[in-house]
This record gives structure tokens, C-alpha cells and sequence, in this order.
């Protein structure tokens, strides 16, 4: 599957680009001759980049337009607030609605507010999707490298150089991220359980830290022995913040799995849903969606594939027969 975003079909979704369509349409209409010399011309194509480099301006009062809420948690969005505020006014811009982002401590909370429909969307990891996929609704799916794919990471001390899988660790100190990660704490069990190990026997301790940076912030310090960390998290740490993710060795990378997506209740408007869906998927089309995706280590975001996270589900069944997962 090739995912292409820059496109006339894609840049068609936002709101910018059909202002400035507009724009240019009705500027090129009002010339009373039609060879405009190329200096008019010129100028007219200064301007309209120029425009398509500022926000739009709202069609209505604050006040008077839809409110959507958009779930996250540190699992992701960690110690990012200037990050997620242009984040918040381009997806406002776009939307043409007042965006607020609400964070929770962990992906449970953030599924029950989806179930009790006081979230519109949120960023949630494919575990969760798949666990509770009955009351959720697939937005869309960021794309990373290329593709809406990721890995979970094992990682070490990076001065220990002998660890080569999960079978190295018995009796060792272990840090997950979340009860409901895939890359965090699914895979890494069923890593376990595909080698005949009892994953709650395995380590003589583990616990959570509730955000895959602090994974890697537990693992370089030595408060764990290794950790699994979502591999997205992981590479990007290591553009942001080298001197960290240098205190750590990617000793063992999983199979790929469904990037995890954005999801919404599935009482949702289809309104509502085609609102969001353009706002997110429009972002590789206008410079200003381009520099937060650049900040994001994203490469956009596409319509989400169901079957991008049966690779999970199958993981999560499988534990659940072998009475692994409460």
C-alpha cells in the first residue's frame, strides 16, 4: 500500500486552501484584461503564498462555533505543552471549531471518557482500540516512515552489551509503560508467553511508568534493568533528546504493528466525524501543518484500515485464553 499525501484531493480538505482558492479565483476574474503582465502576476502569487502561510480567520464567534475535545496521555505527549497549543490552533483553523485537549494520567481513564462520550476523539494506542473496539470509531492513523506502522522496543542500560532478547532478563528489574500499551506491555508479554515463560514469575519486579519516555528515563538511570518503549517514542527521543536516548541500547525490535490511531465514540456525528477526519488528514497540505508534523516525527495522518491492528487482537486473544490478561 502506498500512502502519498501531497495531493490536490488532500489539499482540497482544508479550510486554507479553499479560502485561498477562492481568493485567487475571484482576484484573476476581476482582471479587465486577460493577459495580466507578469509582474501583476508575480505579485498575486506572492500574495496568495503569503496567505496560505497565516491562519484563517474564524467564520464566527468563539463562542458560536462546535466544541471538540481531544483525548491524550503522557504514554505519547510527554512534557509537550508549547507543542500541543500550535497543535490545538491549527486543528481549530482547520476544524473551524474551539479544540481542547484533555489529558489524563493513563490510557484507562482516557477510554472511559470516551465511553461516556465527553471525549470527540483521542490519540489512543491499538491495544485499547482493539479491547474495547465495541464503543470506539476509527478517525484516522498517523504515518511514520512511510507508513501508519511502528515496533516495540526492548531496551538496556546502554552499557550492558550482552542482553539479547526478553529470555536474558529472568530475574531482572522491568519497567512497562501502561496496562493498556501495546508496544509497553501487551508485546512484551507475549514475547514471554511464545517462549513458555510466565510473564508475573518472569522479573523479580516490575512496574509502570505510565509514559514511554519515562521507560527510557527509568532504563538510563538504572531504576530498571530494561524496559519496552513504543519505538516511534524512542526514535524521536533520539532527535529531541540524543544525550537521553544514548543512556540506552535498542537491544530487540518486534514485528510491526498498526500505528495507534485516533479514535472516537462511536455515537459520534458523522458530522462531526468527516470534521475531524479533515483537520488531521489535511496537515501534510499547508506549511504550518507541516512544521507541527515535522515536530511530531510524523509524516501525516491517512484513513485508518481495520485490519492494520488484527496483528494485536490476536496477541491480546491469546493471553486472554492462556488467563494472562484481567
Amino acid at each position: 500500500m502506498v500512502f502519498g499525501f501531497q495531493n490536490v484531493t488532500g489539499l482540497r480538505r482544508c479550510a486554507r486552501w479553499r479560502s485561498i482558492h477562492v481568493t485567487t479565483l475571484q482576484s484573476e476574474s476581476m482582471q479587465p484584461d486577460r493577459m495580466m503582465n507578469y509582474s501583476r502576476r508575480k505579485t498575486l502569487k506572492k500574495l496568495v503564498l503569503a496567505i496560505a502561510s497565516m491562519p484563517i480567520a474564524k467564520l464566527t464567534h468563539g463562542q458560536d462555533l462546535p466544541l471538540i475535545r481531544i483525548g491524550t496521555t503522557p504514554v505519547f505527549l510527554d512534557q509537550q505543552l508549547a507543542l500541543i497549543d500550535a497543535w490545538r490552533k491549527f486543528l481549530e483553523a482547520e476544524m473551524q471549531a474551539r479544540v481542547v485537549f484533555v489529558q489524563r494520567n493513563n490510557y484507562r481513564e482516557i477510554v472511559e471518557l470516551l465511553q461516556a462520550r465527553q471525549l470527540d476523539c483521542a490519540w489512543l494506542c491499538g491495544y485499547p482500540y482493539v479491547r474495547f473496539k465495541e464503543y470506539l470509531e476509527l478517525v484516522s492513523v498517523p504515518v511514520f516512515r512511510g507508513a501508519p506502522l511502528y515496533e516495540s522496543y526492548l531496551i538496556t542500560p546502554s552499557e550492558d552489551s550482552t542482553t539479547r532478547d526478553f529470555t536474558d532478563l529472568q530475574g531482572k528489574v522491568f519497567a512497562f509503560s501502561d496496562p493498556l500499551s501495546n508496544s509497553g506491555y501487551l508485546y512484551p508479554r507475549h514475547a514471554l508467553w511464545l517462549k513458555n515463560k510466565a510473564p508475573d514469575q518472569f522479573f523479580s519486579r516490575t512496574f509502570f511508568t505510565w509514559s514511554h519516555r519515562k521507560v527510557v528515563e527509568a532504563v538510563a538511570v538504572g531504576l530498571a534493568q530494561a524496559g519496552a518503549v513504543d519505538g516511534y517514542v524512542w526514535e524521536s527521543l533520539a532527535k529531541a533528546n540524543p544525550q537521553l536516548a544514548a543512556k540506552t541500547r535498542v537491544v530487540a525490535k518486534s514485528p510491526r504493528f498498526g500505528f495507534p490511531p485516533l479514535v472516537a465514540p462511536r455515537a459520534i456525528s458523522p458530522q462531526r466525524m468527516r470534521q475531524m477526519r479533515r483537520g488531521f488528514e489535511c496537515m501534510t497540505s499547508v506549511p504550518e501543518g507541516q512544521r507541527i508534523l515535522a515536530k511530531l516525527n510524523l509524516d501525516g495522518f491517512a484513513p485508518a484500515q481495520e485490519n492494520l491492528f488484527n496483528s494485536i487482537a490476536n496477541m491480546m486473544q491469546d493471553l486472554q485464553r492462556a488467563h494472562l490478561l484481567t
